[in-house]
């Protein structure tokens, strides 16, 4: 794939999204980013300001904005996603419905582009949440319903890295001296940082062979990290003592399913729900990125002392916030 081919992307205003386009433009590639509204600048919309980013006003669910978005492509990269909700339906509107829609499109093409839809690593756990099964249903359209588009579902783990508003509050804490654990002191997970998902990105763009089906990615650290773990590493970074602390249940449930329900009856999308809890008290979302690295030769590059130490404004010792 040459360097001066069009990427279509959506979701580039999201944390993995801008980091991705950035990637891109940075690599040499023309980008073409599907956005709510065209009004604002790249700049002021989270976008890169870059001659080679060209807006394409629209939806998932608008099928012209769609067909604008992806004509004359080499690939598609779709990150976006919904996160929030209080519904089995808030989610399949995006995660489900969504996929359809853009893999209908490609695949009315004579020579649809390649794609990559960013999963999640809960599509492994499909009954745990509204969020997990649409992810796991998301793949799902693509196992079942993709005839000529050759396509890779990518199921990250915790993303973390400049521009991360979810895990930073976690690292802020932690960096005060508490690390606040919502289930088990040893529930194991992987993770990966944001830079070296784009990376994965490009490593895939770039190769020119590939089998379509669904792969994980991790930071290369053998059996994850447990929140022990985490909290040492943390510690080194701020050198201060970090002190575990599980959170009783009973504190979160109680918020979570006021939330859930607040969100059915007010329509908005609640981040904390009874369905998210159960996701984060998971004991186990340990992965690896072997598959991936055989099929494209990505390699991850940095774990999470690494990661953090490169990740601005969550600890007084390291770097502020860059503007």
């Amino acid at each position: 794939m040459t360097l001066t081919q069009t990427i279509a992307i959506t979701g580039a205003t999201g944390f993995i999204g801008r980091t991705i386009c950035r990637q891109l433009l940075d690599a040499g590639f023309q980008v073409r980013a599907l956005t709510r509204s065209r009004s604002r600048s790249p700049g002021k919309a989270g976008l890169p300001q870059s001659g080679n980013l060209v807006e394409v006003s629209g939806s998932l669910e608008n099928t012209a904005s769609l067909e604008l978005l992806v004509q004359d492509t080499a690939a598609v990269v779709h990150c976006a996603g919904a996160v929030r909700g209080a519904t089995q339906q808030d989610f399949d509107r995006v995660n489900v419905n969504g996929v359809r829609n853009l893999l209908q499109v490609l695949e009315g093409l004579a020579e649809p582009p390649r794609l990559l839809t960013l999963s999640s690593l809960a599509a492994r756990e499909p009954g745990l949440s509204y969020y997990a099964a649409s992810k796991y249903q998301g793949e799902q359209v693509l196992i079942h319903e993709a005839s000529k588009v050759s396509w890779l579902a990518l199921r990250p783990p915790a993303v973390y890295g400049p521009g991360d508003r979810e895990l930073l509050p976690l690292f802020r804490a932690m960096g005060r001296g508490i690390a606040p654990v919502p289930g088990s002191p040893e529930a194991r997970f992987s993770m990966v940082f944001v830079e070296d998902l784009a990376g994965a990105v490009l490593a895939w763009l770039r190769c020119e062979r590939f089998a379509s089906g669904v792969y994980s990615i991790d930071d290369g650290r053998a059996g994850g990290y447990d929140w022990p773990e985490v909290a040492q590493t943390v510690a080194r970074l701020c050198g201060s003592k970090v002190r575990l602390l599980r959170v009783p249940e009973w504190l979160l449930d109680i918020p979570a399913r006021v939330n859930r329900q607040a969100g059915r009856v007010l329509g908005y999308a609640p981040m904390l729900t009874p369905e998210k809890l159960r996701e984060l008290r998971h004991p186990d979302w340990v992965c690896n990125s072997i598959k991936l690295t055989e099929q494209t030769g990505w390699q991850p590059t940095v774990q999470l002392e690494e990661g953090l130490r490169r990740t601005p404004g969550w600890c007084g010792s390291l770097p502020g916030p860059v503007n």
